[in-house]
């Protein structure tokens, strides 16, 4: 790699190129090991001679900064490192805004390598049951395309083929009838709910929050400044009755509610459409796994019931196929679509091209209707293993629900253990759980644990239920 130099007139040139070259060795920016241009290529870029290069690598080399390898090269010493530099009294940068610093995260992320052999965490699907065969031919469909492009930027709303092709699969299997138009390709569904947000919110703004609830989608809300009102969730789903008035956005989750699972009754959708239709208000409909249902049959989607034009669909290819694709859509009211397109052209113009071209093919071609086929008889096997621990051997401690939807379920504690102390034992046993009291926000929380069941086989749920009976056992 090229060394930054500067050179300054036409005196002193070995001074100048040695301290540069030791300053940068000094301070890190040529790494140890870090092998330099030749003595005659940084003359002539430079414009000096090449005795003036030698004597300065020499210098260097016998100061022990460099070393030479005949025929090699010369390289930074490995026995350098990196000098704390000396304290400054020069006035601090600027930092971060308030709202940041007490944010929390999103989500717990636990790196691979740190992983539970047995682990229930939510959100997350089986990447070894997907067909990469035939997403590699999609790709390389996506490929040929781009190579016969002109190198564009790209529509912010997506490209055409998977905009047409999700229209087309949410109105076969959710009855939301769209246009291509009408949809909006995001970077998942938290930047779709984002993108919302920064559309409508305005600081001091009140959002209306499933009560308990999906965390990332408060602190999309909280960190436009946002004040969250949060609405307890019953049987039948939010409680439409409790809504605050002056609420401008209300979030649910009516087909498989996060993270308690129950679907909103048609009655309560109607309620809450009417609502949102008196107050001016905007429902964001996040149907995040409403794919995968296992009991009774389909329930509309709210946005299919929409005559009034309130509710902005947000869905995501996170639970169908994996979250790393990211990519989700919205489908907003149409007095927001251009502005939404526009917000989205602000944030990052556009997702990638290659990768909507490739899911396009993936959906177009017939495949992903099969992987979900697939996926669907998997996690209802699944499914039947957690609930027959949850609802036998571990029944005296645990009490399931049982969700008719989703790929995951809670199980709220019996006993008087505490969530935390349970979620440390069962670590030290290899089985990962994760508790729900951190997504309450208005009330006193009901201890449980969420079990997610996308990204653990039949047999691992079989082996880590057995270990976590035996944690409860021993603690009782």
């Amino acid at each position: 790699m090229d060394v930054h130099l500067n050179i300054h007139g036409r005196q002193g040139l070995a001074g100048q190129l040695y301290r540069q070259l030791r300053a940068g060795i000094v301070d890190g920016r040529l790494a140890p090991g870090e092998r330099l241009p030749s003595t005659r290529d940084l003359a002539t870029r430079l414009g000096v001679s090449r005795k003036t290069t030698l004597d300065v690598f020499e210098r260097l080399i016998a100061e022990g900064y460099l070393r030479s390898r005949a025929g090699d090269g010369t390289f930074v010493a490995h026995e350098m490192t990196r000098l704390a530099p000396p304290p400054s009294p020069a006035i601090p940068g600027p930092g971060a805004g308030s709202i940041w610093e007490a944010l929390p995260d999103a989500l717990p992320h636990t790196p691979p390598d740190a992983a539970p052999a047995f682990d229930f965490v939510g959100g997350v699907t089986d990447k070894s049951l997907f067909p990469f065969d035939k997403w590699r031919s999609c790709v390389g469909h996506a490929l040929r395309v781009q190579a016969r492009g002109r190198g564009t930027y790209r529509d912010p709303a997506g490209e055409q083929e998977l905009r047409l092709a999700v229209s087309r699969y949410l109105a076969f299997s959710r009855a939301v009838v769209s246009n291509w138009q009408d949809v909006l390709v995001t970077h998942g569904a938290q930047q779709a709910i984002d993108l919302v947000a920064r559309v409508v919110l305005r600081p001091g703004d009140v959002v209306a929050v499933e009560d308990p609830g999906y965390p990332p989608a408060r602190i999309a809300f909280s960190a436009l400044g946002a004040r969250l009102a949060y609405v307890p969730v019953d049987a039948e789903g939010l409680v439409v009755d409790a809504l605050p008035d002056n609420a401008r956005i209300v979030y649910v989750t009516p087909s498989h509610q996060f993270p308690l699972g129950m679907a909103m009754s048609l009655e309560r959708r109607v309620a809450l459409l009417e609502w949102a239709q008196r107050r001016g208000a905007l429902v964001v409909e996040d149907d995040y796994d409403g794919e995968f249902r296992f009991m009774g049959r389909p329930m509309e989607s709210l946005k299919s019931l929409d005559n009034g034009g309130v509710v902005a669909y947000v869905g995501t290819f996170s639970k169908t196929i994996f979250p790393e694709l990211r990519i989700g859509y919205v489908i907003p009211p149409a007095p927001l679509a251009a502005a939404m397109r526009r917000a989205k052209q602000v944030g990052d113009w556009h997702s990638c091209a290659m990768t909507q071209t490739a899911l396009a093919k993936f959906m177009l071609d017939g495949y992903f209707a099969k992987h979900l086929r697939r996926m669907h008889k998997e996690y209802a096997a699944r499914r039947e293993a957690l609930l027959a621990h949850l609802n036998g051997p571990l029944a005296p401690w645990l009490a399931a629900r049982t969700p008719a939807a989703g790929i995951h379920l809670v199980a709220h504690l019996k006993t008087a253990q505490d969530e935390r102390t349970l979620i440390g034992r069962a670590a030290a046993a290899s089985v990962g759980l994760y508790g729900i009291s951190g997504m309450y926000g208005g009330r006193t929380p009901t201890p449980g644990l969420l079990f997610g069941y996308g990204g653990i086989g039949v047999a691992d749920i079989h082996a880590g239920m057995e270990k976590l009976a035996g944690v409860l056992a021993a603690g009782a």
